[in-house]
């Protein structure tokens, strides 16, 4: 039988990305990059708290004091929830000022992967870095117009970054300093498959991924073998995250940007939080680990 999503809410986000599961909380928190806000989302009232943002917002990560670190256009700040507050921490690529920053993940050592991009999505000046304590560093492939991802295995040793322009998903080895070695290419989408863009990995090591442009969701073994597809009823699917206290439910965002008045009119859900339940369910992710 095949997998149907079914819409959780709907914030009509513009450039919905960045989902990820609160297990402290039992929250699944996303954003709005180009409308700049952060949302919270609570499975078992279907309540949606939101809250504008001081710019451009590519992701927001719990971090083991309570706090979110968030990925902003220009670099990183700190989220209080109890307080409803940013507070800018450091600036990354300050004398890059048309680039933002764009998707995010941490390791089995607190530490924060996340890349950056062209704000307009045409100049190679994107770059993927590692923050570990109050440093970051780049590590990784590119430079590309648009990074996506990264995403790890659950036992850590595996790192997957996305080239979504050139429609190339690499791999590489984690290496005992924590930094990616042995870059080689996983998967390419083909055009029909739209562009890959957020993803994240299973209990099992497989890679989920948002297919942009693509209408669907799919799932790819370790071996770079397509194993799952699920069809959306919109054609922008951006970024997947598994959440529930059991980790079986994923959730995917979605986005509207740049569609004509007869698109939206066609995909009424366009910029909806979609959900489903995937054969395999996901792993706990390691909070960050707060400087």
């Amino acid at each position: 039988m095949a997998i149907v999503p079914e819409p959780v809410v709907f914030p009509s986000t513009s450039l919905g990305e960045g989902p990820v599961w609160d297990a402290a909380r039992q929250r699944l928190w996303f954003v709005d990059i180009k409308l700049r806000r952060l949302f919270r989302f609570d499975p078992a009232s279907s309540t949606l708290d939101q809250w504008d943002a001081p710019g451009e917002i590519g992701w927001a990560l719990p971090a083991e004091d309570g706090r979110l670190l968030c990925g902003l256009q220009d670099g990183l700040h700190w989220f209080d929830p109890a307080r409803g507050e940013f507070a800018f921490w450091q600036a990354i690529e300050i004398d890059m000022p048309s680039n933002r920053l764009n998707d995010a993940c941490t390791d089995r050592d607190g530490a924060v992967w996340f890349g950056s991009m062209d704000n307009g999505c045409v100049a190679a000046t994107g770059s993927f870095y590692r923050l570990s304590g109050e440093r970051a560093r780049r590590a990784g492939p590119g430079p590309f117009a648009i990074t996506n991802g990264p995403a790890i295995t659950p036992d850590g040793g595996t790192i997957y970054f996305t080239d979504t322009g050139a429609r190339q998903i690499w791999a590489a080895t984690v290496g005992a300093d924590g930094l990616p070695e042995a870059l080689r290419p996983f998967v390419r989408f083909t055009e029909s498959m739209g562009f890959p863009d957020g993803s994240i990995t299973d209990a099992a090591g497989n890679v989920w991924v948002g297919c942009y442009a693509g209408w669907a969701a799919r799932c790819f073994d370790p071996a770079g073998e397509e194993i799952a597809k699920v069809d959306f009823p919109t054609a922008n699917i951006t970024k997947l995250a598994f959440g529930g206290a059991d980790l079986a439910t994923l959730y995917a965002t979605s986005a509207h940007q740049d569609m004509t008045e007869a698109d939206r009119a066609a995909q009424p859900l366009a910029g909806a939080l979609f959900a489903f339940r995937p054969e395999v369910g996901g792993h706990p992710l390691p909070l960050v680990r707060a400087s």
